[in-house]
């Protein structure tokens, strides 16, 4: 295939496409800022890229695997005009558009998304069976088969919240996709049926499931619409006025807010969130201190990456305090809190903050036979692997891949930031340990 003599935002989005990369996931890949890859993607032909930008791409390019180039070449063939274009913009997903509205309600903001939606479909965005009809259910669009949603009774809707939680957790990503996409248009007709004590427990129940929703867009790498998700799963935790609710939603807000670059904002939601639980229920049952614990961790990574180290370290340590009140390893509230996770996360925090020796240390310190949630020990084991890429041991990451890819195979064929890992150890390695990296990427199916 002949090499892209100019690049323009027309070119470098069908590169971004045929990666299946999102726009945020694209420019963290070139070392660009998102609204500069946001406005190739909106301008195509109307922008040129800067000679740093065309050399980055022409690199990119050089060394994407035969089946990228394939898809690359067929959407350069494709009309400049259109699809490409509204593809590749963001939802409008801001807490003006959803704040006025009911969990799963219809809105302005509900409107543009659908039309991004459409875009989204055509791009191929959604890497996983089940993704799109996911996103059509988040945002209220008709569903393209099956009877209308009727309501659920609450005692049945929790149960298949439970499942749709304990599958997430079990990495099982295909299963949870059908089973929310199933979910989705029942909460409206569940939640006007419910009555009274009931209506609370929907409500509960609504901002868990949106919990979930907002998790696995997360893994597939939509950070857009998992913002979106996160939004309604707080409306639903305001709406039942249960304080443990709302807590758990601020989880999700946080991450969200987190993988939608700001930080910031993300670790300020994380520290309020945890006091006002703490002030309202002085934390007497394990569900509140397990969520307390865990929002303590989520605003120490906020922290990490605005490399605010003082105050990542005074969360672990309030955390780790919260650890030893509960006083086990648990899976409280879905959250998975105990001394263990506490320690998971300092793995994390460590590799954020740059330390790969220092995450590595603690991964070794790791009880890996208390970690009893399928999810946990995959992503620890791809954090260990990004820690070795860092590192320059490049087989040792390769091992901790296979590792985690043992333990939860949808979790590398899905994560993006998975196969960022997988591509920096093909880019990075030489000899045998390469040879071995890509026979790896291709067997789990990372295009490298």
């Amino acid at each position: 295939m002949a090499a892209v003599t100019t690049w323009t935002g027309r070119e470098a989005n069908a590169l971004r496409q045929a990666l299946r990369l999102s726009v945020t996931g694209f420019a963290e890949h070139l070392g660009a800022a998102r609204r500069t890859v946001a406005k190739w993607s909106s301008q195509g032909e109307k922008v040129q890229l800067r000679a740093d930008m065309q050399a980055a791409l022409d690199t990119v390019l050089a060394r994407a695997a035969p089946d990228v180039l394939e898809r690359f070449e067929a959407l350069q063939k494709r009309s400049t005009s259109g699809a490409l274009a509204d593809a590749a913009r963001p939802p409008a997903a801001t807490n003006a558009d959803t704040a006025k509205d009911e969990p799963g309600s219809d809105s302005d903001g509900d409107v543009q998304r659908r039309k991004f939606l459409q875009g989204a479909t055509a791009s191929g965005m959604a890497a996983l069976p089940g993704v799109t009809p996911l996103l059509d259910a988040l945002v209220s669009l008709p569903m393209a088969h099956g009877a209308d949603p009727v309501a659920l009774p609450v005692r049945q809707f929790a149960r298949d919240v439970a499942a749709a939680k304990a599958a997430y957790q079990a990495c099982r990503y295909e299963q949870v996709l059908g089973s929310l996409t199933t979910l989705l248009p029942a909460l409206t007709p569940t939640r006007a049926e419910a009555e009274g004590d009931q209506r609370i427990r929907a409500d509960a129940l609504t901002s868990d499931l949106y919990h979930v929703v907002g998790s696995v867009l997360l893994k597939v790498g939509d950070r857009g619409m998992a913002l979106v998700a996160a939004e309604k799963s707080a409306q639903a935790g305001a709406a039942s006025q249960d304080p443990v609710a709302m807590a758990t939603s601020a989880r999700i807000m946080t991450h969200a807010l987190m993988s939608n670059g700001h930080t910031k904002q993300a670790r300020s939601l994380a520290e309020n969130a945890a006091s006002v639980l703490e002030r309202d229920t002085r934390l007497t049952s394990a569900d509140e201190v397990a969520v307390y614990g865990a929002l303590l961790l989520r605003g120490a990574i906020a922290a990490a990456r605005s490399d605010d180290r003082d105050s990542a370290q005074t969360m672990i340590d309030e955390a780790t305090r919260a650890a030893t009140r509960l006083g086990y390893d648990g899976n409280d509230r879905w959250t998975g809190f105990g001394a263990t996770n506490v320690l998971l996360h300092q793995v994390n925090i460590a590799l954020t903050l740059g330390d790969a020796g220092t995450a590595i240390a603690l991964a070794r310190q790791v009880p890996l036979d208390k970690i009893r949630l399928a999810e946990r020990k995959a992503s620890l084991f791809v954090d260990v692997a990004r820690a070795y890429t860092q590192w320059g041991r490049y087989e040792h990451g390769l091992n901790a891949l296979r590792i985690a890819y043992e333990v939860a195979p949808e979790e590398l064929r899905c994560r993006p930031a998975v196969q960022r890992i997988a591509g920096d150890l093909a880019a990075l390695s030489r000899g045998h340990v390469r040879t071995a990296v890509v026979e790896f990427a291709h067997h789990v199916g990372i295009p490298v």
